[in-house]
């Protein structure tokens, strides 16, 4: 266990507190960060592979074609549920969807495959989402006969869902965890839309969704730059679902950079270079890159907590890609264009996020900062989270122009007063577990 503190006790009447600034790795989550193997992620991935194409519309048969691809998917899910003690539970949420005379050319049967970790504790019911998509596609978008390995685009993104099923099946986590591989993106983000709408319909309480696509390769087309260094994390900042009250709230409190996405971002970058040496987590201010989508869109249009990791350096001789040799350069996303490493560092950002969320108490309910009066400090107020047991609460602290939290400041009190003006700094505040583990940060409302 590596365990870090800085500990500075400051005293400002009429209230005592302590500002901690602290570096700390859970040594049971450091466990399942380290058993992440570039091994297993290269032995899913050729299996994956095997199956020629997995474009949305392709022929199926017991060799070929998504179906098949599912069906291993589902196997290696299935596989990791008699060590889970009856808590993993997997399956193939299946859907029709119409022609639409664009990119689907005929009604087809779609599948996302689905492991459910269910929480130990009856009583909460927190789910995270992790995805990543099983479909693949050359140049053609409507080519379902061509051999379309789809290595990276996003075999990437559904074994490393497999490697984290593996580890995290074995350990307890109160809240819910759903790890899927949805069909149909490269036709219009399908199978992610359906889970979503069903997530809307069925009241799920979705705390947040991750969505990997392209985790895998670290060689930039044109440039030829190489570098496993660096993972972006896109979030939108004005949410797609705003009411005029959200909308208008923002604008009092010039929140536009204090998104629950944002937020979600923000805890990826702290939590993922907290367990994973070597690695630059990037905050990327859009939704995703430019005038393109992925799967979390569809979760951020049903008003979900929602983001997108993706490598830093994307390779577009790769992308979306016939396999062909053309002046000397090889095109098609094959298995060989894989740095396995950066992939193992990719999945792991993944899993200790996911570990620490789960872990975590609820956010603390109802946070507000006081405007009954004009001072030059602040003070906020909140509730308890509803779910877990809160040990402590950290009040965050950051300029208006820095991107990352700069101030963590502990207390096991539901009231603060600290000497920053709200004029000057922005604050939310999480709970925390005696353990440890932070939930996301909330955003201050104006109260009197």
């Amino acid at each position: 266990m590596r365990l870090i503190y800085v500990l500075l006790f400051l005293i400002w009447s009429p209230l005592s507190y302590s500002q901690v600034t602290t570096i700390h790795r859970n040594p049971e989550i450091l466990r399942m960060a380290n058993q992440v193997s570039s091994d297993s992620l290269k032995e899913y991935l050729y299996g994956l592979l095997a199956f020629g194409t997995r474009h949305s519309l392709s022929q199926d048969s017991e060799e070929r074609g998504i179906e098949a691809a599912r069906q291993y998917v589902l196997r290696k899910f299935r596989s990791f549920e008699p060590l889970a003690e009856g808590r993993l539970t997997s399956e193939i949420d299946y859907f029709t969807v119409a022609a639409d005379g664009k990119r689907v050319a005929q009604k087809t049967r779609m599948g996302n495959v689905m492991a459910t970790l269910k929480g130990s504790d009856p009583k909460d019911d927190r789910v995270f989402v992790v995805s990543g998509h099983i479909d693949s596609r050359v140049t053609d978008i409507m080519d379902s006969e061509s051999d379309a390995p789809g290595a990276n685009d996003d075999g990437s993104g559904v074994v490393a869902l497999i490697e984290m099923v593996r580890i995290m099946s074995r350990k307890t986590f109160p809240a819910t965890i759903v790890f899927v591989a949805v069909s149909g993106e490269e036709q219009g983000l399908i199978g992610a839309t359906h889970l979503a709408k069903r997530a809307k319909e069925e009241q799920w309480n979705l705390v947040a969704m991750i969505n990997n696509d392209m985790i895998g390769n670290s060689r930039s087309s044109g440039t030829e730059i190489r570098d496993n260094t660096k993972l972006r994390v896109f979030s939108e900042g004005v949410p797609l679902v705003e009411t005029d009250k959200m909308a208008t709230l923002r604008r009092q409190t010039n929140a536009e950079n204090d998104s629950k996405s944002r937020q979600l971002a923000r805890y990826i970058k702290e939590v993922g270079e907290r367990y994973v040496d070597h690695l630059e987590i990037k905050l990327l201010y859009r939704n995703d890159r430019f005038l393109r989508g992925g799967d979390h869109t569809p979760f951020s249009r049903e008003g979900f907590t929602a983001v997108r990791l993706c490598e830093m350096n994307e390779n577009y001789n790769q992308q979306h890609q016939d396999i062909r040799m053309e002046e000397g350069i090889a095109y098609g996303d094959k298995p060989e264009h894989i740095d396995f490493e950066y992939l193992r560092k990719n999945t792991a950002v993944n899993l200790v996020v996911l570990a620490s969320l789960a872990r975590a108490p609820s956010v603390p309910r109802e946070v507000g900062i006081v405007i009954s009066e004009l001072t030059n400090s602040s003070r906020l107020k909140w509730k308890p989270s509803a779910f877990g047991e809160a040990d402590g609460y950290y009040v965050l602290i950051r300029e208006t122009s820095s991107a990352m939290w700069e101030k963590k400041i502990y207390t096991r009190d539901r009231s603060i007063e600290i000497p920053y003006s709200k004029d000057n700094y922005f604050f939310a505040v999480q709970a925390v577990s005696k353990e440890g583990e932070e939930s996301l940060g909330v955003f201050p409302a104006p109260i009197r």
